[in-house]
């Protein structure tokens, strides 16, 4: 018998290395698929399983024993931050589409369906919509002082480090400090880490509140907050596993405690997480993509936790303020998505909103050294006027030539409204809920995520939830 697969790697030039099965010359990756019908396993969907043999593959899939762990957690709370039915009474009913997953590519598809006049009207509203609304957005590119270890290097090389991704990360930061969410840091002979208000006068330890990081990944935003604010306590929130985490080296640092679940957003009660129980607490996010974001604002601003008395409230723990920097919005989802209201008041139906949301991978289109801003998108183009021009001839062409024929400097434009439109509904939703907010680009205009920040009103300590 063959001592190595016998199947051709043409990119390494070379034979599979991995021993083959039995009466095989291949090995279980590379041998001939059965004709019989794959499904997708029913606990991880990412892999697909013969139809015959799935009753066995259940009691041996690598993720039974993890998901069974992940049901018995208190803070496990099936779709709790899903949205969906509870707020489709918020909304008209459109043409009936069931309330479940719209690929990119069906969405695609029903832009490139639509008429060249019901293509043009949608423009034309985003347009109208987005001069109206979304004129007030700053640039906001924050670099504090606590985190030069971090922009000057003097980190330990054994760090990942990539300028762009720390510029961005202590951008974030930097604008948390300024909205007051966090405070400066500073050394103490008495105590290894206090922090300090605008007057000097510093906090104990006990006083700092958690930080909770949201789609963690390796978690090395958590990693900056911890190297330069001293904060003492971190849950990271990420469903997937990862290789070279931060988390060996946070768990060195001397009075921090870490914490790790492997669980989707959606289904985080964070009441339930036994070391956030009765403690104030900062959330985080780099990069939250489509309906992540909305599920954690679910997660972080419940209206009826802010209706729960203090004395009433020793096992919830206390919001003070979030940092979200949001990212693919192509992938949002009507039924997550958090301020349906919001979608219907300004005239959208649940097919514009899909419509939008796919728009805006369009923001890649241009060259990421072009430099315009938001507020420059009513003055730059006239994207009308060009639809005007290729609608005289509308019988012949369809949509999809129509957006072939645009400039990629007009496509990116269009997406990067649609992205403002999406997100200054969340930001209405978090100000509904009675918290401060702001919508800013934490970067320089070459870049394309936006940061939606959160806190206190001014006069308040704490928020509860």
């Amino acid at each position: 018998m063959a001592s190595h697969c016998k199947f051709w790697l043409p990119k390494k030039k070379r034979f599979c290395a991995v021993s083959p099965l039995n009466n095989s010359s291949f090995c279980g990756n590379h041998t001939q698929r059965s004709d019989g019908q794959w499904i997708p396993c029913p606990i991880d969907p990412t892999h697909s399983v013969l139809e015959e043999n799935i009753q066995g593959h259940l009691n041996r899939c690598p993720l039974l024993k993890q998901t069974q762990s992940l049901l018995s957690q208190p803070y496990y709370q099936k779709g709790v931050n899903a949205g969906g039915e509870e707020d489709e009474e918020e909304t008209p009913k459109s043409s009936g589409v069931k309330n479940s997953s719209v690929t990119s590519e069906m969405k695609r598809n029903a832009v490139y369906a639509m008429s060249v006049p019901e293509f043009s009207k949608l423009i034309a509203k985003i347009k109208s919509v987005h001069a109206s609304i979304c004129n007030d957005i700053q640039d906001s590119f924050r670099i504090p002082e606590a985190c030069s270890i971090w922009t000057n290097r003097q980190v330990d090389k054994k760090l990942p480090y990539q300028e762009r991704h720390v510029l961005q990360q202590a951008s974030i930061l930097g604008n948390l400090e300024d909205f007051g969410v966090l405070k400066k840091s500073c050394a103490s002979s008495n105590v290894a880490m206090k922090h300090c208000d605008s007057n000097g006068a510093c906090e104990n330890d006990s006083d700092v509140p958690a930080v909770v990081e949201f789609g963690a990944g390796r978690g090395y935003l958590t990693q900056m907050l911890a190297d330069c604010y001293g904060i003492s306590k971190v849950l990271l929130v990420e469903r997937k596993a990862y290789k070279l985490k931060a988390d060996r080296s946070l768990r060195q640092k001397e009075g921090l405690t870490l914490e790790r679940l492997r669980i989707d957003i959606e289904d985080l009660n964070l009441n339930g997480v036994e070391p956030l129980q009765g403690v104030a607490y900062i959330a985080i996010g780099k990069h939250l993509c489509g309906p992540a974001t909305d599920m954690t604002l679910r997660c972080c601003v419940r209206e009826q936790c802010c209706q729960v008395i203090a004395a009433e409230a020793q096992d919830c723990c206390y919001f003070r303020g979030l940092a979200i920097a949001t990212c693919c919005h192509h992938l949002c989802q009507w039924k997550n998505y958090i301020n349906k209201r919001y979608v219907s008041d300004l005239g959208f139906t649940k097919e514009d909103f899909h419509a939008i949301s796919w728009l805006t991978s369009w923001a890649v289109d241009a060259d990421h050294g072009s430099n315009f801003s938001s507020t420059e998108f009513m003055t730059r183009h006239e994207i009308m006027s060009e639809m005007k021009e290729f609608g005289l001839d509308s019988e012949v062409r369809g949509v999809g030539e129509i957006v072939r024929d645009m400039q990629p400097i007009d496509r990116a434009v269009l997406g990067f409204m649609c992205k403002d439109i999406i997100d200054m509904g969340r930001l209405m939703w978090v100000k509904a809920q009675g918290l401060e907010s702001q919508l800013v680009n934490p970067i320089p205009s070459q870049s394309s995520a936006s940061l939606a920040q959160t806190g206190p009103e001014l006069g308040e300590d704490d928020w509860q939830c």
